[in-house]
């Protein structure tokens, strides 16, 4: 695409002038009041996540195609996009009365493509990527005739885009400090940064990019548009190779600065958000909320007001269990451990006594909760646990391990080792030849403090636990995995144990899954 030299003026009076409120709605601009006061600043949350698609890209997609001729409306439009542009146009070609093909990555999920075929787009799987499928959209527009709505990289779509600043401004009148974007290909902070410099150019425009999507940033650090070997694809929204031509000029003059966001980070914003408005917006849509609470850490900012777009709100319901697991790491509310406890009586309990009054090693005390235990038997001399551990403040994984290794229980902190949270955490066990007389059971647990010392507590000396799995599911009451070694003769005795103790159980000794993976 050759780029075009249109003067900040120009962009202007194309935002003022943008045809989207025939499909579009004039989104909320509504306080984050509960991450204002964590935060100790005002976030406001522009909530482009009630548009008709959940997602701002309508508006761009629209303009663009309400300024099409009847005789290009009638041959029909084709774009390629990640899943929300994709339903941009197709809304607006069915509005329109145009055919629309709709070209998407075949790691497009699967909501999205549903929602496109849903508003009567024709649906193309091609390519891991946006770039993939930009380049099939190419070659399908020149031999069937049809029109390219392009995703970023057009004049009236970054104006369309632009008309999110144009309502902000109007909503908000008083202070605003800084408004944070989410980059992909870059059409969205392009018209918002026209619209906000053109008007209150002492407001500052950040762009928020994954470190793995990073194309925008690179570009601008280079002086020159830079193409990514690869892209992360768990913020496929914003999973772009090369950013616009004319996006990449327009940013390059207006964006003050750029803020790398982690996957982690993300999904504790996504939970931030949530606890706000009860809404879950997707990957991309959170980045402008990671970005900002990453700022103030960074700039010890008090008493400011910020801006960030909810652009999207199209997720995966699959999607949802890795982001509740990923969310407490990111916010650092979870510290993960892997730690050797010595294979000897009574040093298990003692662990967990040693958990129950860990210190508040200067933050805020707080009651400290399991929130993962993995163990099994496999030596004889020592046992290698992963536990997860709620924490009171971040940085205080590293405190925490030390303090276990200062007791007796050597601790390597994993809390940012990402093969231990993607698959470590889930492997935890296997075949023991010292896992003998062992019955394994499924108990109900109530979620508080000394439910699992009162098991212990309750537990004959002479039996050994071979086997624990457990995981905080956010629940009141917890599921636990138990391998227990206890002799023939002592049936009676175990029995009585489980009256005892009272939680709900069911004996899974017999299972043939058990004796597959875990029995030798």
């Amino acid at each position: 695409m050759k780029t075009l030299k249109l003067t900040p003026f120009d962009y202007l009076k194309k935002i003022l002038t943008a045809r989207v409120y025939d499909v579009a709605v004039e989104s909320a601009l509504e306080v984050a009041t509960g991450l204002s006061a964590r935060l100790g600043n005002t976030v406001l949350l522009k909530r482009e996540d009630q548009q008709p698609v959940h997602s701002f890209k309508l508006r761009g997609a629209y303009n663009k195609m309400a300024h099409l001729t009847p005789a290009q409306l009638k041959k029909g439009v084709i774009c390629a996009s990640a899943g929300n542009h994709a339903q941009g146009v197709a809304l607006s070609a069915q509005r329109l009365g145009a055919r629309a093909v709709i070209v998407m990555p075949t790691t497009t999920p699967a909501l999205k493509v549903d929602a496109v075929r849903g508003f009567g787009g024709e649906v193309v799987l091609f390519g891991d990527s946006y770039s993939d499928a930009y380049a099939h959209s190419l070659e399908l527009e020149k031999r069937e005739g049809l029109t390219f709505v392009h995703p970023f990289d057009d004049p009236d779509v970054i104006a369309g885009q632009g008309t999110i600043a144009m309502e902000m401004l109007h909503q908000h009148q008083g202070r605003l400090d800084a408004v944070f974007v989410a980059i992909g290909g870059g059409g969205l902070i392009s018209g918002v940064a026209n619209y906000i410099k053109a008007l209150r150019p002492e407001i500052k425009v950040i762009g928020v990019q994954m470190n793995d999507s990073d194309a925008m940033t690179q570009s601008v650090a280079a002086k020159k548009r830079v193409t990514l070997a690869d892209v992360g694809l768990f913020s496929d929204g914003t999973a772009v190779k090369l950013v616009g031509e004319e996006t990449f000029r327009l940013a390059s003059n207006l964006v003050d600065d750029y803020v790398l966001v982690d996957t982690d980070a993300v999904c504790a914003a996504i939970k931030d958000v949530f606890a706000d408005t009860r809404s879950i917006v997707e990957p991309a849509g959170a980045l402008a909320v990671a970005a900002v609470k990453q700022y103030v850490a960074q700039h010890k900012c008090k008493g400011q007001t910020f801006a960030v777009i909810l652009c999207g709100a199209n997720m995966n319901f699959d999607r949802l269990r890795f982001v509740a697991e990923r969310a407490e790491v990111g916010e650092e509310r979870e510290a993960l451990f892997a730690v050797t406890i010595p294979e000897e009586r009574g040093s298990f309990r003692r662990f967990c006594e040693l958990i129950g009054n860990l210190p508040s090693f200067g933050g805020p005390k707080a009651l400290r909760n399991v929130t993962e235990f993995n163990y099994r038997i496999s030596d004889s001399q020592k046992a290698h646990v992963f536990v997860g551990l709620t924490t009171a403040a971040k940085g205080e994984s590293g405190k925490i391990a030390n303090h276990l290794t200062k007791h007796r229980f050597d601790a390597l902190d994993l809390t940012h080792d990402e093969l231990a949270k993607e698959h470590i955490r889930h492997m935890v066990g296997g075949h023991s030849t010292l896992a003998k007389e062992e019955r394994l059971l499924r108990f109900v647990f109530p979620e508080r403090p000394g439910a699992l010392l009162k098991f212990l507590s309750l537990m004959r000396p002479g039996w050994n636990i071979s086997l624990f799995h457990y995981r905080n599911q956010g629940a009141d009451y917890g599921r636990i995995l138990v391998g227990l070694q206890v002799s023939a003769n002592e049936d009676a005795e175990f029995t009585e144990f489980l009256e005892t103790l009272g939680f709900p159980y069911v004996e899974e000794t017999g299972n043939p899954v058990y004796q597959m993976f875990l029995q030798k």
